[in-house]
């Protein structure tokens, strides 16, 4: 049922096939169309969500009314409000789709449980929030150390399929920009190389 996320669990724990037949049992696999919310600010996070197909984005809506976007999450990625869905409070965030997409979904009912079936997974998710942590941090120090055209410019290197296929306002907003600044610095690169 989830090969692809048992792929991707396989390149960090390896679990036998009692374990992948518990976990199975467990997860849900969920279709979003574009523009549908897997969770929306106010609302509890129910999941985590690891994305088969497809493309989300977490945003919060600033007080101006601005929609600020700070996290993505693409095929073989995972994305929830860690917070809320730990501590089971009202999150600031909302999750759309991107595109149309697939998830697997493990819920917050199960969650725990499943660590108690699965020792193994712990350890899964403690390096998969290792890995969001030293995102979030470089992320951080590209904010503080870096112009906008130097963040652009090393996110197009390190993710150049990923500048394709999101909408530009999406990029410029989760760069920290205005989307005609990216406007400018594209015309900018497409005349260098020119």
């Amino acid at each position: 049922m989830c090969k692809q996320l048992l792929d991707h669990l396989s390149k960090f724990v390896h679990l036998d096939i009692t374990e992948q037949d518990i976990l199975q049992s467990y997860l849900q696999v969920t279709t979003i169309s574009r523009k549908d919310f897997l969770l929306k600010e106010g609302q509890v996070c129910s999941g985590m969500y690891f994305v088969l197909e497809g493309c989300f984005r977490l945003y919060s809506v600033t007080d101006s009314g601005a929609e600020q976007i700070l996290q993505f999450g693409i095929e073989n990625w995972w994305i929830s409000d860690y917070r809320s869905f730990e501590n089971r409070v009202p999150s600031p965030y909302y999750i759309q789709a991107v595109e149309d997409s697939q998830v697997v979904v493990i819920s917050s009912e199960v969650y725990e449980e499943l660590f108690h079936k699965i020792p193994k997974l712990e350890r899964y998710f403690r390096l998969m929030m290792q890995r969001a942590y030293t995102a979030a941090l470089r992320k951080m120090e590209l904010f503080l150390s870096e112009s906008a055209e130097a963040r652009y410019q090393q996110f197009s290197k390190n993710f150049p399929d990923f500048v394709q296929r999101i909408p530009q306002y999406m990029l410029a907003s989760f760069l920290g920009f205005t989307p005609e600044f990216l406007s400018m610095l594209r015309a900018k690169n497409r005349r260098s190389v020119s």
